[in-house]
């Protein structure tokens, strides 16, 4: 489907995901070149693509010259007939950070080698990669493991996975699953204990230092000083870790810079856009 926001033109489809599921991604197009380079944006933690401000996000990325790509992490909890949100708990149970870096390498992948995009295939040289809040800790890792990466942006990102798992381990182990209620929509989220498995299994892969200590590409790392979800200090933790990085810390700025959903203004909280300006200042000296 193709439709118009405010003369961009935004186009949307499907990827097949981690385990074979497909899921959701968008595509804004520049305003501005018809040969973009490409941004990628990977959501955090129970989140989705069409969360809050995103939108507004893509649509001021096209206009200042790059095309825009933001997608569902296949087991976030959405499906592709219903992207907003969590109707599939069962999903979302099984997800793992695996799942998440496999499945943000599947959209890199069909970026560099032609994703189907309305019956046809696009491609792209230049890609870059933004990441929120967890998806920044992905985005490490997957911009570590796929050279073609020539930038990355981390938005409020976290700089430990293990350091996240705030669960009683032995009663996790104990009930094979534990749950974190969903203030927003009221829902008790479930976690199965094979997300701590997969985790401990892959603890090297995982491991978003190792990964920062490897990039080949410019990295800024952007964070809030009054964020309430992750603390400020990841984003020390991750500049000086970079080969070759920067970060900058947006004065009384929350975990979302100012956004929330549902989103019901047509402009950005100045928190987010200030982000935003940052991002864009970066791409352009890097791609």
């Amino acid at each position: 489907m193709t439709i118009s926001d405010s003369n961009i033109l935004r186009t949307t489809g499907t990827i097949i995901g981690a385990d074979g599921r497909p899921t959701p991604f968008d595509l804004h197009l520049s305003e501005k070149k018809s040969v973009a380079p490409l941004v990628v944006f990977a959501h955090g933690y129970k989140g989705f693509k069409d969360w809050g401000c995103w939108n507004l996000v893509a649509q001021k990325f096209a206009r200042q010259g790059f095309d825009f790509l933001k997608f569902n992490f296949s087991h976030n909890g959405g499906t592709v007939a219903d992207p907003i949100d969590f109707p599939d708990l069962e999903a979302f149970a099984r997800n793992t950070y695996s799942m998440e870096v496999d499945d943000l390498n599947t959209v890199i992948a069909a970026a560099l080698n032609g994703l189907d995009v309305e019956g046809h295939t696009a491609k792209w040289d230049q890609l870059a990669l933004i990441g929120h809040s967890r998806g920044g800790g992905i985005s490490v890792i997957s911009a570590a493991e796929n050279s073609k990466v020539s930038a990355l942006a981390l938005w409020a990102s976290v700089a430990d996975f293990g350091e996240r798992f705030s669960f009683d381990l032995s009663e996790w182990k104990a009930t094979g699953v534990a749950h974190v209620e969903n203030a927003r929509t009221g829902q008790k989220m479930p976690h199965y204990y094979s997300f701590y498995e997969d985790y401990i299994s892959n603890r090297d892969r995982l491991d978003i230092l190792a990964a920062a200590s490897r990039l080949n590409c410019p990295a800024l790392a952007i964070h809030g000083t009054a964020d309430e979800a992750v603390d400020p200090g990841d984003a020390e933790r991750l500049a000086t870790t970079f080969p070759e990085g920067a970060k900058i810390l947006v004065p009384d700025a929350g975990h979302t810079f100012g956004g929330k959903h549902p989103w019901t203004d047509d402009q950005l909280p100045r928190h987010l856009d200030r982000a935003v300006d940052a991002t864009i200042a970066h791409f352009e000296k890097s791609l």
